[in-house]
């Protein structure tokens, strides 16, 4: 039991042990997590300062564009210290600290896409008592139950892992501290621990996948319904920006949960958790922003005002 409690730090094998590929891969993803912020920054700074998109939609818009940005802040910080000092050495207390935080945002997206998914039933199918049903109270009570309830599911899996013992190999085959990844190496019992990522995932993320995708029976019967064809494009659009996120979302995660630890495929492994950590929060404001004309218009206002700005500035500094 002694050799139980030696360890005291992990080695994070990172995404490649090629001296070469170190500086691009610093480059690359240094390049995505800024493109990352300026995105999902300037989402939230429209909604915010836009009073046309003070709507229920683009409030939980805004608060899954905060969770995309601190999810990836939470992973890719890290890695890119990592890719430049070589060092990938975590103390095993900041390793569960990662896996605590990083559980909590995406959790908390699971659920916040759940609750958007509601809201764009709601605003389909029950147009007329929409604005009684979605009241800003309401709205913020739903948000709130989504961040609570990442807390909540990270709490569990959190404290779970803290039981954790390592006293055989002390390197995480992954980039980041996930949790597939330290039960892998853990010489403790880890049943308790595959029981709750199972139990949770069927029951509450299972459950939060069915009430994100059963509204959309009844919303796409109403879409279909609606006989003007710039309104069903402009419903279809929105709609189908959600599923798209839901669908990458949720695939890549449960790929990642429910497979790791069956094989060694290591590889594989990386790649999809660079895929949900890293990509997914890029992409995600890039689909609601790009097939949303209300972002557009917005963006095009902001653009537009900076540049007069700029023209009447120039304009009267001149002698």
């Amino acid at each position: 039991m002694g050799n139980q409690t030696i360890l005291k730090e992990f080695f994070l094998s990172g995404l490649s042990d090629i001296p070469e590929l170190q500086l691009p891969l610093f480059l690359f993803f240094l390049l995505i997590y800024l493109l990352t912020l300026i995105w999902n920054l300037l989402i939230i700074s429209l909604i915010v300062s836009d009073s046309h998109l003070h709507t229920p939609m683009y409030f939980f818009l805004a608060n899954l564009a905060s969770l995309d940005l601190c999810c990836s802040s939470v992973t890719v910080p890290r890695m890119l210290f990592d890719l430049l000092t070589q060092r990938r050495k975590i103390t095993i207390p900041a390793c569960i600290t990662q896996v605590f935080f990083f559980l909590f945002f995406a959790d908390a997206e699971v659920f916040l896409l759940a609750v958007m998914s509601y809201d764009r039933y709601t605003a389909i199918c029950r147009p007329l008592h929409y604005t009684q049903i979605m009241s800003w109270k309401v709205c913020v009570q739903l948000a709130s139950i989504a961040w609570c309830l990442g807390v909540i599911h990270s709490l569990v899996h959190t404290l779970g892992a803290l039981n954790l013992t390592f006293c055989e190999s002390n390197i995480v085959e992954s980039f980041f501290c996930d949790l597939p990844p330290l039960l892998q190496i853990s010489c403790s019992d880890i049943y308790i621990n595959i029981l709750l990522i199972f139990v949770f995932g069927c029951f509450l993320t299972g459950g939060s996948l069915t009430l994100t995708i059963f509204p959309y029976v009844s919303i796409f019967k109403a879409v279909l319904k609606i006989q003007v064809e710039g309104k069903r494009s402009k419903v279809f659009s929105t709609c189908s920006s959600h599923l798209t996120v839901v669908f990458i979302f949720y695939f890549s995660g449960f790929f990642d949960y429910f497979r790791s630890g069956t094989n060694n495929h290591y590889a594989a492994d990386k790649v999809v958790s660079v895929f949900y950590t890293v990509i997914v929060p890029l992409f995600n404001p890039l689909i609601y922003s790009l097939r949303n004309q209300d972002l557009r218009t917005a963006f095009k206002s902001v653009f537009l005002g900076i540049s007069s700005k700029q023209n009447t500035e120039s304009i009267l500094a001149k002698p």
